[in-house]
């Protein structure tokens, strides 16, 4: 073991969501190393500041880590916390991601004032959500409710709700849960009505790899179960381009020792929606998302991937 670190500084971003996650790795990193002073580096990226465009049409989601990135590169910060979901799953060096933080629960919320569930809604209802996935998927099984894009952080977009701007939206869970806000919660949509994100839940540290000493201190926070699932869905999706710019999803989860990872890509308007599944070992979690994307690939997906991808391009 490496001596233990005497300081460690964490960028995040500024949302109350980021600082709560900064927040609980600090906590555990006080309790690991309790000489250790942790200390927060706050900052803003692009991802918050352009607030009037979808993410599919500003560059994706790597707005949200860039900032951070230059952070660890130029030395004012040795770790960066990220909402999983969040970091681009094409990271390369001189960056690594060698943390994946016990998953929260997977799965997307509806937050509504007028209903306990999509099926409530009246026709023409109008529901938010800030992901073509969430999209792609609610108008595939709800075609009677409107869907329109929904940005901002988790306040500003319950604020935009409460002001009657939606009749309901759809939020990933682990959110309000870890900003006290289970009560907001209407219903929860399971798994095969709304496949979640690629690593959605879980929280991922990010560091230079060169940071070996570093790596090493925070190995006691890494979760092999939730990394096994991440893994495979990360395969997934950077099979199939990675890019929001697509309606894709992607969830593994681990049960008696096996790994059950599903895919999804879809039309964005719903009308189609392929689907594929793989089980096997926990320690193929790389391959078996390689193969539930080469599938989606041989059923239809490469040509919604064509059809998307050139057009984001270009935007």
């Amino acid at each position: 073991m490496v001596a233990t670190p005497a300081r460690l500084v964490i960028a995040t971003r500024a949302s109350r969501l980021a600082l709560w996650q900064a927040n609980h790795v600090k906590a555990q990193l006080e309790q690991l190393y309790p000489q250790c002073s942790v200390e927060l580096l706050t900052m803003t990226t692009r991802g918050d500041q352009i607030l009037d465009r979808t993410l599919s049409k500003v560059g994706g989601k790597g707005l949200f880590v860039k900032e951070l990135e230059t952070a660890l590169m130029d030395g004012r910060a040795d770790l960066a916390v990220h909402s999983l979901k969040d970091v681009p799953v094409d990271l390369q060096l001189p960056f690594a991601l060698p943390i994946i933080m016990q998953r929260d629960d997977p799965r997307d919320a509806l937050v509504s004032n007028q209903a306990g569930s999509l099926a409530e809604l009246a026709p023409g209802s109008v529901v938010g959500t800030s992901s073509l996935r969430r999209e792609a998927q609610l108008r595939e099984r709800y075609p009677q409710l409107v869907v329109r894009p929904l940005r901002g952080n988790l306040d500003t977009r319950l604020a935009k709700l409460d002001r009657g701007e939606y009749s309901a939206i759809i939020l990933a869970a682990a959110g309000l849960r870890r900003l006290g806000l289970v009560d907001r919660i209407r219903s929860y949509l399971s798994i095969e009505e709304s496949l979640p994100s690629a690593g959605q839940g879980a929280l991922g540290i990010e560091v230079m790899a060169d940071r070996k000493d570093l790596i090493e201190w925070l190995e006691p926070l890494a979760s092999a179960d939730t990394a096994a699932c991440a893994q495979a869905e990360r395969a997934v999706s950077f099979e199939l381009g990675g890019s929001c710019q697509v309606p894709l999803a992607a969830y593994a989860e681990v049960k008696d020792q096996q790994l059950h990872v599903r895919g999804l890509v879809a039309e964005p308007d719903g009308s189609r929606v392929i689907r594929a599944e793989r089980t096997g070992a926990v320690q193929h979690a790389e391959e078996l998302g390689k193969e539930v994307a080469h599938e989606l690939m041989g059923n239809g997906a490469r040509a919604i991937l064509a059809k998307l991808l050139p057009a984001a391009g270009q935007s």
